[in-house]
């Protein structure tokens, strides 16, 4: 695709995050902008970001702004001319906040960060949305399935995408791209992915009856590379709407990915097989405890659950856009550990 696209200005609320850090240095690094503000309520440490986006950010062109956008936005620190609104803010963490709180934020955040966009008149955004919106996903799930979300994050998220449809038909010169990533891995992710590279590379990682039960998801990298793609392909198209689901095509099994893992550190493929059963009971147990002696730890029935829990995500629109992917399940794992080796570390 030879289209290309400029943008003077960006904003990206909730972007001084995992996401976040990763697509504001694409979208320097692409030209595709000029300038990123990372609106955020904390910021990852710099120097966890995007080696890249250091760079950036020493030349000025990388500017962070504490808000929080459960809050009317009004920011004297924002720009007032904006080319281009990303919206990433979310609470997504399952389990790890009460369901109040997903609906708080996310519906909330998406009703204040619309009504910035139209006090701005910026006509062009991008938000991103889940898998989650689909819920239970044991079949093929294509952008044309019928959203049937059963998680409080799910349901926030499927409500957000209708505050932002309906921002968009506010004005017929606006334009909305809405993604529905899978599970995005890569540095600083710190979510499940790090926790199987961890677990894998100090041997205690094991199947529970899930090796081939399929995880969509991508590489964070990737993911932005898919962005980019698809706000030209909308521009070219002259889409007002264009939604997509993204995940590398097909879905990874979770046996995928413990094969990528031990593939990028010349490790062997064995790895036990544990009864889920036995590990769901445990959990029970093991969180009951932890709630008593008021320790945290990781353990718990809801990703015990979610383990053998399948996502049979299929991203029909971005192959039928002609996009082209830029990493296998191997090749990011290898891209991840050379650019860094400490988030490869045992510990």
């Amino acid at each position: 695709m030879t289209e290309t696209l400029h943008y003077k200005t960006a904003v990206l609320f909730g972007g001084a995050g995992f996401i976040g850090t990763h697509l504001a240095a694409s979208l320097l690094k692409s030209s595709t902008v000029e300038e990123v503000f990372l609106a955020d309520l904390v910021s990852t440490p710099t120097n966890l970001w995007p080696k890249e986006l250091q760079e950036f950010s020493t030349q000025g062109k990388v500017h962070f702004v504490e808000l929080d956008v459960r809050k009317p936005i009004q920011h004297s620190d924002l720009p007032q001319n904006v080319d281009l609104i990303v919206n990433l803010a979310a609470i997504h963490k399952q389990p790890g906040h009460n369901e109040q709180e997903y609906f708080e934020t996310n519906l909330a955040g998406a009703e204040n960060v619309c009504a910035w966009a139209i006090q701005v008149k910026c006509n062009k955004m991008i938000f991103t949305s889940s898998i989650a919106t689909f819920g239970k996903a044991t079949e093929p799930k294509t952008e044309d399935s019928l959203p049937t979300p059963n998680t409080p994050y799910g349901i926030s998220k499927l409500v957000a995408e209708k505050i932002h449809l309906t921002w968009q038909a506010g004005n017929s010169s606006r334009r909305l791209l809405i993604v529905r990533p899978g599970v995005i891995f890569g540095h600083n992710e710190n979510g499940n992915v790090t926790r199987m590279i961890k677990a894998v590379l100090g041997r205690y990682f094991f199947y529970t009856g899930n090796k081939k039960v399929r995880k969509a998801g991508g590489y964070v990298k990737e993911l932005c590379n898919s962005m980019m793609w698809m706000l030209r392909h909308q521009n070219i198209k002259d889409q007002p709407v264009l939604l997509y689901n993204f995940s590398m095509d097909p879905a990874p099994t979770v046996e995928d990915y413990v094969h990528a893992i031990n593939k990028t550190v010349n490790r062997s493929n064995f790895t036990p097989n544990v009864p889920h059963t036995l590990l769901l009971t445990a959990s029970y147990f093991i969180e009951a405890l932890a709630r008593v002696l008021k320790i945290k730890q990781p353990i718990s029935p809801v990703r015990m659950k979610k383990l053998v829990h399948q996502n049979l995500i299929v991203p029909t629109v971005l192959k039928d856009s002609g996009y082209t992917y830029q990493y296998t399940l191997e090749s990011a794992m290898a891209d991840w550990k050379q650019e860094w080796p400490e988030d490869w570390s045992k510990k």
